[in-house]
């Protein structure tokens, strides 16, 4: 093959991947809207109908005033062994009030030593935040806290 043969097919090609897009718009559009879950809901979700207990295990640190729902900072700590095969498997954190509850779920192994996650939430307005502990043996304890929203959130 020759320079000039090679740029011809590099030329061809170039356009070819370029035009795609062009020909391929609305072929494909997804109608569906989210669906607004209550805090019942997403809790089903997580246990599949099981009990949740309240437990002093399941340690949530939230602002008890949050100055930005944008970004509301958390942290769950669970006082629960971190062995094969009596682990913590899961922490779940839901904002009782949102749109879709379920704000994280942080799936979790023996290979991470504690169970402890931290993150950033957000909360559309006051409300309670509940941290939820999924242990190994299938069982779920849980931890609760109020936080006051005082600017704009969500929306």
């Amino acid at each position: 093959m020759n320079r000039r043969n090679f740029l011809k097919v590099a030329g061809l090609a170039t356009s070819a991947v370029a035009v795609s897009p062009i020909l391929l718009k609305g072929t494909a559009t997804a109608e569906a809207k989210p669906q607004k879950k209550s805090y019942e809901e997403a809790l089903k979700e997580i246990t599949g109908g099981k009990p949740v207990k309240d437990s002093d295990k399941v340690k949530l640190i939230a602002p008890a005033i949050a100055e930005n729902g944008a970004v509301v900072p958390v942290k769950v700590t669970v006082n629960h062994p971190m062995e094969e095969g009596n682990y913590v498997k899961a922490i779940h954190i839901l904002a009782k009030k949102n749109f879709d509850p379920r704000s994280i779920s942080a799936h979790l192994t023996p290979a991470n030593g504690r169970a402890f996650i931290s993150t950033r939430i957000r909360l559309a307005k006051t409300m309670d935040v509940v941290a939820i502990a999924e242990l190994s043996d299938g069982t779920f304890l849980k931890a609760e806290k109020p936080v006051k929203v005082t600017i704009g959130g969500c929306g």
